[in-house]
């Protein structure tokens, strides 16, 4: 059965159309019933671990097959959780009894192997809201690899960290808390002991077998020289670049049965690389059929949608504690108040963040949030033969150039929308070299450009080359055969614009314009653009580039109106300015003093040879029928 979820999202009408009878016959684990009672109705959750339970469920059925040469094994489940009932919670010194829905996320981490009986999921991502135990869950884990897998070993690596050093310690200082009381309880205090165990201020240590587990901080940075078996990564999520993270995996490959388990709730910042990774799992898990992926857990306990932060009942999708019934009351109650606290302040972005898991643009200065961005792609468009309104935004050094597009058209309902697009060329020579630049902007260009989005700069110097960016112009224009109403540019981007601009203004005939980047000038369309995305006016390709840089944008505003600004110097917004430019003259597409329908400024469209027909022509309507009226 060939399935794919990503146009229906339907899970549970795709679960109930299959026969489960053998599964439900043969495995009776607190993974599998997790599962079972999730896409059953007897657990409430939300759209991402429905996603998770269904492809356990499908992996059982396929299991030790050639295309799929994985197996579920329900005695290494069984191993880590007669460990996690014996760690103490350091809370309150005593073990905390693991509901279904952490059982599950072990199950899942230690009980799916590879043929060599190594752990399947060698890179792991669990979201989940504030305040769940996370941290905890994460301890044991992070315990029992050191204390129990390195068994036999010697000379292993294990890491735990966080974003700074404070929040390194914390989970560190869980582990270390919990290794405490368990090697005064046999048969762990021998292994402690001959072993050589020591618990130091910022490692643990084997002396006998030189096994490690090191506590080194993100801010630190220090992975270079380490293969970590068990790497652990609590608030990953507000990591907003692959560079040292790339280290932890790159220093893994070599190492069986490794592990990377990164761990988080939702940041504001939605184009970080944590988020990026949670969106590639989910994609993978609902294309069932194309099995890729296989090595990445994705188990995301988060909200289905803004709209239910008015709905208290739900809140256990992201808040999976809430399934407590001795503790619910209170639970409930304290997200209540923070709820109705953070309406009455207007920072309610704030909860739906933290509290629900969803990932937003919080800052109040966003120019666009997530959802808008998200909800826009329309990769079924075709852009051949078209009208267009272009936008150049020109650089040299380490920005990227970027052209914009806005294709005017309207629905087969009378709706008029604009369909963006770009195309984005890429600079190196400030990072080194592409695959710096790559690992610098957090976007695979070499990728992208197979794509089409974007074209990697031929200069052997790795700078802007402008007789590329004009070629490739041309080219695409004539390509698809594309009508250039307007082509908007800031003159002021670099002096080799002016050779791009007035070139095209000799060999073309388009209406070529530079635009003073003032707000006085920019406020118009920048708004324009800004309350299209939120009215669902605008629609645009599934492209990184431009997702990337619509949600780095931020507002700039002043007496006169608003510009768009980007908070960071690092963070792309090239492409946003080129579709502002676009828009500038797009905007009033439909309207009657549009540049498409003002007669007065058809000339200033015409290429030579059309100025020469019109004039041997004089009654070609130019000056309106009533001017040749007898």
């Amino acid at each position: 059965m060939k399935i794919d979820l990503t146009k229906t999202h339907d899970v549970l009408g795709t679960y109930k159309v299959i026969n489960w009878a053998k599964i439900k016959n043969k495995y009776h684990d607190v993974g599998t019933k997790y599962c079972f009672d999730v896409l059953d109705g007897k657990k409430q959750a939300g759209y991402n671990i429905q996603l998770a339970c269904f492809r356990h469920l499908r992996d059982l059925q396929r299991q030790n097959t050639k295309e799929f040469p994985y197996h579920y094994d329900i005695k290494q489940v069984d191993r880590l959780l007669k460990f996690a009932s014996i760690s103490p919670n350091v809370d309150t010194g005593e073990p905390t009894k693991l509901m279904d829905w952490q059982k599950f996320i072990f199950s899942q981490m230690m009980g799916w192997r590879d043929r060599d009986d190594d752990k399947r999921f060698t890179r792991v991502i669990v979201s989940v809201s504030r305040g769940q135990g996370k941290t905890y869950l994460m301890a044991i884990l992070a315990a029992y690899s050191f204390l129990i897998e390195s068994l036999g070993l010697e000379n292993q690596d294990y890491l735990v960290a966080s974003i700074n050093y404070k929040q390194t310690m914390k989970i560190f200082g869980y582990i270390k808390s919990m290794l405490r009381k368990i090697i005064n309880i046999e048969p762990f205090k021998s292994l402690a002991k001959d072993a050589g165990l020591e618990l130091q201020s910022e490692q643990i240590i084997e002396k006998k077998t030189n096994n490690i587990l090191r506590a080194i901080s993100h801010e630190a940075g220090q992975y270079d020289s380490y293969h970590f078996r068990t790497a652990v990564f609590d608030e990953i999520g507000e990591v907003n670049t692959r560079k040292r993270i790339s280290k932890i995996i790159s220093g893994q490959v070599k190492v069986k049965n490794h592990q990377f388990v990164q761990i988080s709730t939702a940041y504001p910042d939605p184009t970080v690389p944590f988020h990026e990774d949670e969106k590639m799992v989910i994609q993978a898990m609902e294309q069932d059929f194309k099995r890729e992926a296989d090595s990445y857990l994705g188990l995301i306990w988060s909200q289905d949608s803004e709209n239910e932060v008015y709905d208290p009942q739900t809140w256990i999708k992201s808040n999976p504690l809430l399934g407590l019934p001795d503790q619910k009351e209170n639970l409930l109650s304290g997200l209540k108040d923070k709820r109705d606290n953070d309406l009455l302040t207007g920072n309610i972005a704030d909860f739906e963040n933290k509290n629900l898991n969803l990932w937003l643009k919080q800052s109040t200065a966003s120019y666009l949030n997530l959802k808008d961005v998200e909800n826009a792609v329309d990769d079924s468009f075709k852009i051949d033969g078209l009208k267009v309104y272009m936008g150049l935004d020109y650089s040299m050094f380490s920005d990227n150039t970027a052209v914009g597009f806005a294709f005017p058209y309207t629905t087969a309902d009378g709706v008029h929308k604009w369909q963006m697009m770009q195309h984005s060329f890429i600079p190196w020579q400030a990072a080194g070299s592409i695959e710096a630049k790559e690992k610098q902007d957090g976007l695979p260009y070499r990728e992208l450009e197979k794509k089409g989005y974007c074209t990697i700069t031929s200069h052997e110097k790795g700078i802007i080359n402008p007789e590329q960016v004009y070629n490739w112009i041309l080219d695409f224009v004539q390509k698809h055969r594309l009508e250039v109403v307007f082509f908007g540019y800031d003159r002021f981007g670099s002096y080799q614009v002016k050779n791009i601009t007035e070139s095209l203004n000799a060999n073309t005939g388009w209406l070529i314009q530079d635009i003073a980047q003032r707000t006085s000038e920019l406020a118009n369309p920048t708004k324009f653009l800004q309350e299209s995305y939120a009215t669902g006016k605008i629609t645009r390709f599934d492209d990184p580039i431009e997702e990337t840089a619509l949600l780095n944008a931020v507002v700039k505003e002043d007496k006169i109106g608003i510009q768009v600004d980007k908070d960071k110097a690092t963070k792309k917004i090239d492409v946003v300015d080129a579709e502002i430019d676009a828009m500038y003259q797009a905007m009033y597409h439909f309207e009657d003093y549009g540049l498409i329908n003002d007669k007065s400024h058809e000339v200033e469209r015409m290429t030579q040879k059309q100025v020469l027909d019109w004039f041997n022509n004089p009654k070609s309507g130019l000056l309106g029928d009533d001017y040749y009226s007898d």
